[in-house]
């Protein structure tokens, strides 16, 4: 019993920090684009060839209302923002899908509000939703362009 009240004591002290962190600035399309990523370390940006930017956005909707503590903020003009929240200390990542139909591309960019370090959760985030736009077959090919 000695050993079980410090663990609790602990878990519902760090329960109180949720960590949030400030909304980042450069959320948002800018000059036609997702700001690019500011550190590798903790965000993640993806561009994906598809067919139909705006149809690839809407098919992935669904797949982010269903991903666990991911709630979609805005959404509207080919351009969705989601909070993802970690499970244990309650981190804030922003999630931004942008449809850019000038250049048949799906924009994504997932970014940690807190840390030097993200541990790769952006990047895993991102692999999910390409993967899930790969299943129903609305990206072209392999040509998917990657980077930040």
């Amino acid at each position: 019993m000695a050993m079980i009240l410090p663990k609790f004591l602990l878990a519902a002290t760090l329960a109180l920090f949720h960590l949030v962190g400030p909304l980042p600035a450069d959320l948002g399309v800018q000059a036609g684009a997702l700001a690019p990523c500011p550190s590798p370390a903790h965000c993640a940006r993806a561009a994906w060839s598809v067919p139909n930017p705006q149809a690839a956005l809407a098919a992935l909707v669904p797949v982010i209302e269903a991903t666990p503590r991911t709630a979609v903020v805005e959404r509207g003009d080919g351009y969705l923002h989601a909070t993802a929240t970690s499970a244990f200390f309650g981190f804030v990542d922003d999630l931004e899908l942008y449809a850019d139909s000038a250049h048949g591309l799906l924009q994504a960019r997932s970014v940690s509000r807190l840390g030097d370090s993200d541990l790769g959760v952006n990047a895993q985030r991102l692999e999910v939703l390409h993967r899930a736009l790969i299943q129903p077959g609305l990206e072209e090919g392999e040509g998917a362009r990657h980077g930040g």
